[in-house]
């Protein structure tokens, strides 16, 4: 085994959070950092054009291919379960949707982990920190961070109308989701910059790339954390890992910081003999340090694919379904970075209740101006439009567990997706609505026709059944190391996001959510690392002095 060096910190990720971990510690020039990346480079030409998440998602070269075991809440299904695979992690194949969630998931972090400074109004400084949003600075917003965020470049009548039919139900327009309470109907801003999208790689790790005290290794599989028991108890001492054809240790003097993403951290945690002892001995694992909750907790949001046939109405479907109409879209995107390849997979959104118990929104809808079967497949001949819906906040826990000892094997996902009344019931309910926004006054003229689930779907155990066949994961999952207090003994990590009853080891990224966030979860992931960053040097200025 070949020595990689000795470093202060070392990242394992260079994904989302990794990114920004490595650019915010370099800034201190007396910081040495090892960042660790399984994938290869984001230089893919599918990554930065936006609609080529479409070449992106499900493909080997920038996704991981996961897969959830089958899930009965889905009625048997397993669903791919993309996860990026390259720089950038899955800022680089996601839907580019920039959404902080609510105040009070927020505020609930607090309470869960006994800290007060993961309340909203503490934690709303970090996400305008990284910020460059294109309305300047404000209240809410800031400029001229690494995070760009813009308005989306093309509209549509269909969209449009759906908002004049959500207002007509009840759920008024908005024009940012983004100031504690997303609560409305407005189009997504997104993270592109001019038409192109902005992964966390472009806006955080390129602009510290050329810093003598950041090394970057790409193509490189950790093995294990390499743990050391003294007197003084556990330390996490250096990474294991492959890279090149050869196997290396790297030496953390100070810390190794978990970056690797809601199934990598997990995962790498539990081959490391860190996790519940007994899921360990099944996976031939010897057991170095007991977490009963490594790897549980799971949560994600699953939507539920509500699509409609229309008639008079411009789509995507009807825009792509020749040569001379594809020809058209790409030479307005080469003119102008605008038109449908400058989509983002969802433009319109929409937040509000399932019913009126609900403190806050606990649905989103992400509206599409097109339709098909499901994911991968062509687009439907017809025009037609789809509302996806999913439930905010849901009951159900899944988990993340490793297979066996083979550190280069995928982990078995387990969602366990509709696996509570409560979620079953919020489901039928979220169609219920779909349904009542569709048959409003402001879409009539476009005579939509419901296609999926379909109008033979009427009671709460139907519909519920029918979430089932057309549920699809959104692509968030969070909380597999989750943050807690000393006395919860299923948390991971502490307020600081050490992990507990050991030192020289943090987790930085979306593992660490005791609760999912109400919304899509890339930038609280930033704020996450921002903040984990921010305790990491603050606790070492103490040190020093």
């Amino acid at each position: 085994m070949e020595s990689a060096g000795q470093y202060d910190y070392i990242i394992i990720g260079a994904g989302t959070a990794g990114c920004v971990l490595a650019n915010r510690l370099t800034k201190d020039e007396n910081i040495n950092v090892l960042l660790l990346e399984a994938g290869g480079r984001d230089d893919y030409i599918w990554i930065h054009i936006p609609v080529g998440y479409l070449y992106c998602i499900n493909n080997p070269r920038t996704d991981w291919m996961f897969r959830t075991e089958p899930e009965a809440g889905l009625n048997g299904r397993s669903l791919i379960y993309p996860r990026g695979k390259v720089m950038g992690g899955s800022s680089s194949i996601n839907g580019m949707i920039y959404m902080r969630g609510q105040a009070r998931d927020y505020n609930q972090w607090a309470e869960l982990s006994g800290d007060a400074s993961w309340r909203w109004d503490q934690v709303l400084p970090l996400f305008v920190k990284s910020e460059d949003h294109c309305g300047g600075k404000s209240e809410f917003h800031g400029a001229k961070g690494e995070w760009r965020v813009e308005k989306q470049r093309l509209s549509w009548d269909i969209l449009d109308a759906f908002r004049a039919a959500a207002a007509e139900v009840g759920i008024p327009n908005t024009d940012d989701f983004n100031r504690g309470d997303n609560e409305g109907c407005g189009y997504f801003d997104v993270n592109q910059k001019r038409g192109i999208r902005w992964n966390a790689s472009k806006a955080f790790l390129k602009p510290a790339a050329g810093r003598g005290n950041l090394t970057i290794m790409s193509g490189c599989h950790v093995k294990r954390l390499k743990i050391e028991v003294t007197e003084n108890g556990k330390r996490c001492a250096g990474v294991e890992f492959i890279g090149g054809g050869k196997e290396w240790f790297a030496e953390s003097v100070c810390e190794t910081i978990l970056a690797a993403g809601a199934i990598g951290s997990p995962a790498l945690l539990q081959q490391s003999g860190i996790g519940n002892g007994e899921h360990l001995q099944q996976a031939g694992v010897p057991l170095v340090h007991q977490l009963a909750g490594v790897g549980e907790n799971l949560q994600d949001h699953l939507q539920i694919r509500s699509s409609f046939k229309v008639s008079g109405a411009k789509t995507l479907n009807t825009m792509a379904n020749s040569l001379l109409g594809k020809a058209r879209i790409g030479m307005e995107y080469l003119w102008s970075r605008s038109g449908p390849m400058s989509m983002a997979p969802s433009q319109l959104g929409a937040f509000t209740r399932s019913d009126a118990t609900q403190a806050t929104p606990n649905l989103e809808y992400h509206v599409q101006p097109l339709s098909l079967e499901k994911f991968g497949d062509p687009l439907h001949a017809f025009p037609a439009f789809t509302a996806s819906v999913c439930n905010l906040r849901p009951s159900s826990r899944g988990h993340v567990r490793i297979a066996g000892n083979d550190f280069m094997a995928a982990p078995k996902i387990t969602p366990n997706y509709l696996s509570t009344a409560e979620d079953r019931k919020i489901a039928a309910d979220s169609l219920t609505l779909t349904r009542k926004i569709v048959a409003a006054p402001a879409l009539q003229k476009y005579a939509p026709a419901e296609m999926k689930p379909g109008a033979q779907f009427q009671t709460e155990e139907e519909l519920s059944r029918a979430a089932g066949d057309i549920g699809t994961t959104i692509f968030h999952p969070v909380g597999t190391c989750k943050m807690g207090r000393s006395d919860d003994v299923n948390a991971v990590v502490d307020s600081e996001l050490r992990v507990l009853g050991m030192t020289g080891l943090r987790v930085a990224d979306a593992s660490i959510m005791p609760t999912i966030t109400s919304g899509n979860t890339n930038s609280p992931t930033i704020m996450i690392a921002e903040k984990a960053a921010a305790s990491i040097l603050l606790a070492r200025r103490k040190l020093v002095l």
